[in-house]
This record gives structure tokens, sequence and C-alpha cells, in this order.
């Protein structure tokens, strides 16, 4: 966005009201590009600061660095080398800021260097550190950044004395504030004694802002029920009540006759500099801490997206003195609902040095891993919470120190549960021996193409079709080639629907079952053959069909029998969730145009960095499962996904890899994919979320949300993906974190046991359908008006109540009643998968997420019973389930079966009901009328009753 002309852009006028905006980022292309300067030109851009979290971020997501990286061989300590980057950086962004500098008489043009996290409870340490650096950068605009903590205070007043710009950071606390405006006095007054000159000296004090309403409202919401009222009307207002107050404090402190003596010899104020000014919650103004907070002698520095936000719609006037008297009731306030203040930021202190200190050795070893470029494959940095932290890294020491990584590549069966493991692990070296395949593999695409087929229909469920799913929605149609689509769906309408995309006669058909045995790949074939055959007769018919399987498998007899155009195999040691960069994955890739060799190529690197040789606290792959299984074991096993929309149906394929694996023996991580955004408060403390990035394309609510979960303290991973080709390298990564999640949780990562128990009943009633031409009949615990048919078990039943009495909005009240700390909500829906369904079921979705504050999840069926099936059903009893099923206006028979689509789809619902009400699941089946627009509406009519009547 343009900058709009000086007199109306309201970070320029930031200037009249005595506020200069400073910038809270630092990266070499910021400087090279022109963009600080032109910042400064433009937008009245004052000054810059750093920390540890924002050098490893530049590091860490870019290539800026490699020319200081790669000179250094990997014997050179790293700490020396981000010293020699950050030196320079800051050197340079010295020299750009120079102008504001001399033209502001010394009042602005800083940027600032923290000295290492680590001396923070080291006194002397840390001015010996501060000296060294204010010497080796050599820049009378430079600030050394000094923690407040009380071991920091004493060096405050050395440094000042010395005559070193100082700004002191991480100040929660207005007392805290007053001791470090004290010792900057102090040091002044020393130098005065002396005879030194006090002119020219400056600093700031860094008071942080939004950390403390993420922390302050995440205490709120816990209060007791009868001071909820009086708790909600101070969510939001902490922050900016503290600061203001703390200005008062500073006008009182920079004001009295000693202040005046220095000041007459050219001191000039130690001035308030907010900080943590970025909104973390969504639900506030992005620009709150910066409109709130506008006051003569402050700075406000802002990080980029608030920065440019404020530019965009900030409102400039003075409002750091306004409503002082509700500011100081609002602290006063905090007691009454049973909030320590001083409790409060004492811990946000301990905590913000604790994140900048992990931040600073996530950013040592990013350097320490300087073999490769830096940033090269989807660098991946976490801010966990202290006991989370500790038992990810005693994971990954006893995974180093068991030399697990190499076993892990051994196939040693013993990592896991000593069963058959090692047989399923032929996907270690899938990507190598899959690039050996990308000629040829290209070459039948290229074939396919010249054919003339414009579509490709993929038909599969599962590990068959997910990764296929993937690359279609991420990276659509491509110029010149045919158009992939997917059908993993029994609902009659989906069918259709899949059936009316594409042209029968120019449609390519791709049979994805890795057994063969699969019920939906088989019926989709014999739907579509006959549909193809009486378009274009029998023989031609098996010209348009291809088959991904198993060899020896029965799906590869039906293919040579039908004449199939082509018939690719599978590996055996692949499991089906394992086999994304297999034949199931890569060619269907190569039949719609992408490069397979390129996507394959980052795999490969992948699993070069993943490799035995790799120690475990730099292996990409054993870090993130280390962080999954330790957050597991420690009862944070709802894993839940925020992706960039460009790769949103990632979440898809990572939902079965996970749930899959890992549900099972009573444990498991569940995985919530597109769940939608909450305020911080909303989510517990069973919670991993992981931030997967698409640098290109970000969107600015999930990063909003994503900088107030980590504010608020809760484990956030990150991963920047720098391209769309770099998926190739994220299928291999999860995969190997996976099966090391699966080792620290002690079960058998690459079974399935409990999917096989639904697929029992489904076979069972399918086959009871073809003898008698109906299913057994249901009895309805109650038939609302609406058309809406409820079903549970004679348990579930019980819980939910009956009688005359029972109501839609009563049964649905008694469910969500069953909610409890730790819990999850699912929603199984076999029902049309579009777009219309899918928004009814999460705005349900949302209300019980923000009503209970638990994880929420949604699935269609049938494709949910091979992926998220698994965990509902052998992994932890936490689940509490609704099913939807409804009426199918479409009967579409089954090509040489009894039964139809329909009948099949209601068997899998059955047999789903079934075995979770067999594993004591709490479960309710609502069954909608024919008009499922219509009974979605209803529905979602009665969960509002019920929320409301619970609230």
């Amino acid at each position: 966005m343009n900058a709009p002309a000086a007199g109306t852009n309201p970070l320029v006028r930031l200037l009249d009201f005595g506020q200069s905006p400073w910038l809270d980022y630092i990266r070499r292309d910021l400087i090279l590009s022109g963009e600080l300067a032109r910042l400064i030109r433009e937008d009245g851009l004052r000054g810059v600061t750093s920390n540890p979290a924002i050098f490893e971020k530049a590091i860490s997501g870019s290539r800026d660095y490699n020319d200081i990286l790669s000179r250094h061989p990997a014997g050179v300590d790293a700490k020396s080398i981000f010293e020699e980057i950050a030196i320079r950086d800051v050197r340079d962004a010295a020299d750009v800021l120079r102008p504001v500098y001399e033209s502001s008489q010394a009042h602005d043009g800083y940027v600032s260097l923290e000295v290492s996290p680590a001396l923070a409870h080291d006194t002397a340490g840390t001015i010996a550190e501060a000296r060294r650096l204010w010497a080796a950068v050599g820049r009378p605009n430079l600030m050394i950044k000094v923690p407040g903590t009380p071991e920091g205070i004493p060096v405050i007043e050395q440094l000042i004395a010395d005559g070193i710009n100082i700004n002191v950071t991480l100040l929660f606390a207005q007392q805290a504030y007053e001791q470090a405006a004290l010792a900057f006095q102090r040091g002044l007054a020393q130098r005065a004694a002396q005879g030194l000159p006090v002119s020219g000296i400056a600093s700031v004090a860094s008071f942080f802002v939004s950390r403390i309403d993420s922390k302050i409202d995440a205490l709120l919401a816990q209060a007791a029920p009868e001071k909820q009222p009086a708790a909600r009307a101070l969510a939001g207002k902490v922050a900016i009540a503290n600061a203001r107050l703390a200005y008062q404090r500073y006008l009182r402190l920079f004001s009295g006759a000693e202040w005046q003596a220095l000041a007459a010899q050219g001191a000039q104020v130690q001035r308030l500099l907010w900080a943590s000014t970025g909104s973390k919650n969504p639900a506030y103004r992005d620009v709150i801490y910066v409109e709130q907070l506008i006051g003569a002698d402050t700075v406000n520095t802002l990080p980029p997206a608030t920065f440019d936000a404020f530019r965009d719609h900030g409102v400039a006037a003075e409002t750091l003195s306004a409503d002082l008297d509700d500011a100081a009731r609002t602290l006063d306030a905090l007691a009454e609902v049973g909030i320590d203040f001083g409790a409060v930021t004492d811990a946000l202190l301990h905590e913000g040095v604790a994140l900048f200190e992990e931040a600073f050795v996530r950013l040592l070893a990013a350097i320490d891993q300087r073999e490769k470029p830096v940033g090269a494959i989807s660098p991946l940095r976490a801010s966990l919470p202290a006991p989370l932290g500790a038992a990810v890294a005693r994971a990954l020491e006893e995974w180093q120190a068991g030399d697990r990584t190499r076993r892990l590549w051994a196939k040693d069966a013993a990592l896991w549960t000593n069963g058959d493991e090692a047989r399923w692990l032929d996907w270690l070296t899938i990507p190598g021996a899959m690039l050996a395949q990308a000629d040829a593999l290209s070459a039948l695409a290229a074939d396919i193409r010249d054919a003339g087929f414009t579509h490709i229909l993929l038909l599969g469920m599962g590990g068959s079709s997910l990764a296929p799913e993937v690359l279609r929605m991420t990276y659509g149609a491509l110029p010149g080639w045919p158009e992939l689509h997917v059908l993993d769906s029994t609902d009659p309408q989906q069918v259709r629907a899949a059936e009316a995309a594409v042209d029968l006669t120019r449609t390519l058909f791709i049979v994805a079952s890795k057994s063969g045995s699969t019920l939906e790949p088989n019926i989709f074939k014999q739907y579509f053959f006959a549909r193809v055959s009486q378009a274009l007769g029998t023989a031609e018919a098996g010209r348009r069909f291809i088959a991904i399987t198993d060899p020896g498998s029965k799906m590869e007899q039906v293919a040579q029998a039908d004449g199939f155009r082509h018939i690719a195999h599978g590996l055996p040691g692949i499991g089906g969730r394992y086999s994304a960069l297999s034949v199931f994955g890569m060619l269907p890739a190569a039949l719609m145009g992408l490069d397979v060799r390129r996507f394959l190529e980052r795999a490969q690197a992948m699993a070069a960095l993943c490799g035995p040789e790799t120690a475990a606290a730099h292996n990409p792959g054993v870090v993130l499962g280390a962080i999954v299984g330790a957050a597991h074991n420690l009862g944070r096993d709802k894993l839940t996904l925020i992706l960039s929309p460009a790769v949103s149906d990632l979440g898809a394929w990572l939902e079965q890899l996970l749930a899959e694996s890992t549900g099972k023996l009573g444990k498991g991580v569940i995985p919530v994919d597109r769940e939608p955004l909450a305020a911080p408060a909303v989510y517990g403390s069973d919670r991993v979320f992981v931030y997967i990035r698409h640098a290109a394309a970000p969107d600015a609510a999930q990063e909003a949300l994503v900088d107030a979960l980590e504010a608020a303290g809760q484990p956030v991973v990150r991963i920047a993906l720098d391209a769309l080709y770099d998926l190739g390298a994220e299928f291999f990564r999860w995969e190997i974190a996976t099966a090391v999640a699966g080792a620290l949780i002690g079960i058998h990562p690459f079974d399935q046991p409990d999917v096989e128990a639904a697929k029992v009943v489904t076979r069972r009633l399918t086959t009871a359908y073809e003898q008698s031409g109906a299913l057994p009949a249901l009895a309805a615990l109650h038939r609302d008006p609406s058309g809406i048919v409820l079903y549970a078990d004679a348990a579930n039943a019980a819980r939910l109540g009956s009688g005359g009495s029972l109501s839609l909005a009563g049964a649905l009240g008694a469910l969500l009643r069953q909610i409890t700390p730790g819990d999850y909500f699912a929603i199984a829906a076999f029902i049309e998968m579009n777009a219309h369904n899918e928004a009814a079921l999460q705005h349900i979705r949302g209300d019980v997420l923000t009503a209970r504050h638990c994880a929420t999840c949604l699935g269609f069926g049938p494709r949910f019973l091979h992926s998220t099936g698994q965990a509902y059903k052998g992994g932890p009893n936490s689940g509490v389930f609704l099913q939807v099923t409804c009426e199918d206006a479409l009967q579409l028979p089954v090509p040489g079966q009894q039964y139809t689509f329909g009948v099949v789809k209601e068997a899998q619902a059955r047999g789903d009901f079934e075995v979770l009400a067999e594993r004591g699941r709490r479960a309710l089946r609502v069954h909608l009328p024919a008009d499922v627009p219509a009974g979605l509406a209803a529905l979602q009519a009665a969960f509002a009753q019920a929320l409301r009547e619970q609230a």
C-alpha cells in the first residue's frame, strides 16, 4: 500500500503529539532494499528496535545471511557468527538513521541491540557484554538493550555513567519502571559529579503492553461465576490503564528539583517506550495499543503489521492522559475479581526473559546448521512454555543418547512396540526411489496430456486420495494440463457432483487402492466404468482408466481383466497414509502437470536433514516429533493446525497421518484442523498450535492470533514455507515426526486396528442388505417437528434423556453438558461435503468452541473413517460426538450390486456409531430430512438455543 502524503499520514502525525514511531523489526533486506530509508522519509520513522526473537526470524526465515554463514567452518562458535551478523545489521541501520539522530539533537535515530538473554540475572556479565558490543558497533546512535530485572538496575546506572545509551526492556510493572528511571538519573548524576557531560546520552524505558492484556484476559475468563460480569468489564482494559499510570509516574519523576539540575546541564529525559504494541487478540482493534497511548516524550515501537495498519487507518490524537481515574479503578478492580496484578507482572517478566532466551537458543541452533543454507527448507521454530520446553529437551537428549535416529532408519521395531513396525518403513527411502522414476512419470503424463484428456478423476479413500487432494487444492488447474478432481465420498450427491464436474468422454480415471479390497474405490470404479462404457463402449472404457495398487492385489486383477491403460505399483512396505511421496501421490502430481522432480528434490533435501547423521536437536523431523510426543505425554494432546490459505488443505492430510498413526491403546494426538479462530482465552491447556505459513501469502488474522497465542503462553510451532513446492519437504518432515512421536507415546504408528472394526460392521450391514433388500430398522429417540430424527444406543440415550419431554435442543444440550475440561467435540457428517454444508457445520463448531472452550473437530464421512476415525475409537475417551446423517433425495445405484450409494453411506454411518458406542463414547446421531439446507438451519437454531440455555 502506498503511503499517504505526509500531512495526512497518521504515522507522521504522531510527531505532532510528541510521540516517535519506531519499528520493532530488523532484517538485512530492509536495509539494503532502501525500504528503511523510505520509511524514514515517508512515514516519519525515528528508530529501530531488535531482540533475539526478531533476529532469529530474520536469520532462520531468509537467505539474507548466507554470505556470512557460508564463510565459517562448522567449528566456529555460533554466538560469534550471530554477533557478526547482528553488528553488521545494526551498524548499517544506524548509518541510515544517522541523519535523524543528528537533526533531532540525539533525541531519535537509534537502533537497539540486546545483550545475551542468558545474562538477564548477571549484573557484571551484562555490564561487560554491553561495553564490548558498544565498542564493536561504534555508532553514537546505538542503544544497548538491558532487561529490567532486579540485577539489571545497577547495570543501567553504570552504563549511563559510562556514557552508553540504554534501552531498558521487559518492563511490566510501574514499580520496576520507576526503579529503571531512578537508576538512569543516578547514572547521569555520577557523570555530572565527575565533571563529565550529560548531554547527548539517551535512554528509553520499554514498557510492555499487549502481553499484559493477553495474560490478564486469560485469568479473567477463569474468574468465579459470580465475578464474571465484573471480570468481563475489565477485559482489554488493564494494559492501557497500567501504561497510562506509568506515564504519570514519568511526569513526576522527571519534574523535581534534582532532575531540573541535570536538565540544566543538557540531560534529556528517559522516555517511555511502548513495546509489544501489536494487538494479540483478533477481537480488539489492531491499532488499539497505538491509538490509546499517544502523548508527549514517548516512543511507540510498532511491529511491521501494526506499523502498516496504523498508516492505513490509525487515528492520531493525544490520549495518554485520558481517563486516569478510570485507569486507577481498573487496576483496583483486579483484586476484587481475585487477580494479583503484582504476581502477573512478575510472571510476565520471568516469561519474557525465558522467551528471549529460548529465541536466542533457537537462533544459535539455526546457525549451527549452516552446513545447509539457513532457511532453505521450511524452517521451524517453537515457542514453548517452560515445562513443555524442558520435556522436549529431555526427549531430544534421550533420543540422541539412544542413537534412535539411526535405529529409526535401520527399521528397528524396538523403538515402538517391537511388533511388525519394520515392515512399514519403506517410506524412509521413497523420495530417492521416486526421483529415479521422475522421467518415467513425466513421460506418462505427457502421453495422457497428448491423448486429449482434459480432466482426471481420482477415485480413492484415505491415504490413497488425501495427498492428491492436497496437490489439487494447492496448485489448482495448471495451464495446458488436465484438471485433477478427487472423489472420496459415498454420498450420492457428491458422487453425482463429481460426475457433473468432468466430461466423461475426455476424463482419465485413476482408481487408487493399495489393497484393492477397500469398499469405496471398488464401487467408485464400478459406477464410473459403467458410465464410461455406456458412453464409449466397454472396450474403450478400459483405456480411460489407470490403477495404482500394490502388486498382486485384487484391484490389479480387475485392472488387467478390464484392459486398463496403465497399472502403477505401490510398495507393500508403505502404509497408505505414508504414501504421499510414493506413486500414490506422485503419479497424480505428474498427470496434473506438476514438476515432480522439483517436488521430490525438496522432499529428498528434507530427508537428508532428517537422516541419521543429523543430531537430534538439529533434525527437523525429530524436533517436531519430540514436540508432538512430549506435548501429548504432558496432556497437550490436541494439535491445532493453523495453515495459510494457500496450503490450507494440507491439514486434511495431516489429520489422517497424526490421528490414524497415534490414536490407539487409549492414547493419541487429536488433530484439530480448520477450527474457527477465537481469542486466546478460549483455548485450554490441552493444546499445541502449529502454524504453517506460506511466506508469499500470509493471512493477517492468522498472524495476529498466532502472535497472541504465543504471548499468552500457549505452545506455538511455526513452520515457514517459502514456496508451494516445499510441500514435498513437509510431507517427509511430518512422516518422520509422526514416527518419532509414536515412539515417545509408546504405540505402533503404522497400524489402524480400529478403522478395521468399523469396516467389519459396514460389511455386515451391506451383506444383510444384499440378502434382504433392507437395512435393519432403528428405533428413534426423538422426532422433531423440523424433520430431524435423533438416534442413540441405550447407554447414550440414558445420558441424553428420553420420553415425551425430550426435545432437539434438550438432547443437544445434554450432549454438550457431557464435555469436560480436556475433552473435544467432534462432528461426523455423513452428508455431501460442499461449501454450504461445511459453512453451517463450521458455524456450529465455532459456537461450541466459544461456549465450551473445548477443541472441536469436523469430518465428513466416510472419508474421516479412514483418518480421524481411528483416534475417535481407539484413542483416549475424551471425545463427544455428534453424527450427522441425512435422508438421501437421490438414489444412485451401484452397478452389479443390490445396494445404492446411499445404502452404503448409511451402513458406514451405522458402523461408525456402533463402534463408538461399543467403546463407551458419548455420542448422538441427528438424521436430517432430504432438504439438507433446511435441516442444517434447524440444527443450527437448536444448537444456539441449547448454548443459550447453558450460558
